[in-house]
């Protein structure tokens, strides 16, 4: 873990340096990725360099902003609340004006792009980096809003599985029940990681290793006891979603 703290910090430090700009700003969303990410770039560019905006709406669980703002406070850094709910209203958002009903894909995803849109306002006003908070797992799944919340300058826990970032915010002592609460966007009430990912990520991550590892499906498969179909429906879903991963351009001649 200490290996991995110094590695991750001189990364967030030489990223900000080269980009010269005066620190960074992190999304947090009382959660167990954000509350990691910010813990790092304090750890590498000091309180004072870090902002933290907290975006809820209507909807938000009031837990999570308490999560969001006691680690704020814990950190020693300046947070920004900046509540979306008149924003969801402008774009006319279902479930937020009368007679348009929510979409769990359109209006959630909105909200994601929202969200940056903001994160990358305050970035502009103050010469900061906007520091990304998807993991690993995220990633390779697809698991994310284009253009919304996978969209940063920099991933700081992007090479983490998210197992991995759970072990990590123990070292670095993110209170115990933001590592311990379900997992989830924030995107609508009651939105579970897992229960719209249809695999635990402790599983996903095993899959995501051998994978990563060159195995093929039918080892994965035999070696985990788990249905050959779970493994192809990951792999399946990794392929699907590379668009998410930035621009698809034509092969050169």
């Amino acid at each position: 873990m200490e290996k991995t703290v110094e590695k991750l910090t001189d990364f967030i430090r030489d990223v900000v340096k080269r980009a010269n700009a005066k620190g960074v700003v992190v999304g947090l969303s009382g959660g167990i990725d954000s509350s990691v990410v910010a813990t790092l770039c304090v750890k590498a560019l000091g309180r004072d360099k870090v902002l933290g905006v907290i975006m809820p709406e209507r909807d938000t669980d009031p837990r999570d902003v308490e999560h969001a703002k006691r680690i704020a406070e814990k950190l020693g850094i300046k947070y920004i609340l900046s509540d979306i709910t008149d924003v969801l209203k402008a774009f006319g958002a279902g479930g937020y004006v009368p007679t348009r009903e929510f979409d769990k894909i359109a209006d959630g995803n909105l909200k994601a792009r929202i969200r940056m849109c903001i994160l990358y306002y305050f970035a502009n006003k103050r010469n900061l980096l906007v520091a990304g908070t998807s993991n690993k797992s995220e990633l390779y799944m697809g698991y994310g809003t284009k253009y919304g919340d996978l969209a940063s300058d920099f991933l700081v826990i992007g090479n983490l599985f998210k197992s991995e970032v759970r072990e990590l915010a123990r070292y670095l002592g993110v209170p115990q029940e933001i590592i311990d609460k379900p997992p989830s966007a924030g995107l609508w009430k009651g939105q579970r990681d897992e229960e719209e990912l249809g695999i635990s990520y402790e599983l996903l991550d095993k899959i995501l290793e051998r994978i990563e590892r060159g195995e093929d499906k039918e080892k994965i498969s035999k070696d985990l006891d788990i249905p050959l179909s779970q493994v192809e429906e990951v792999l399946n879903r990794i392929e699907s979603n590379r668009h998410k991963l930035g621009p698809i351009f034509p092969q050169s001649k």
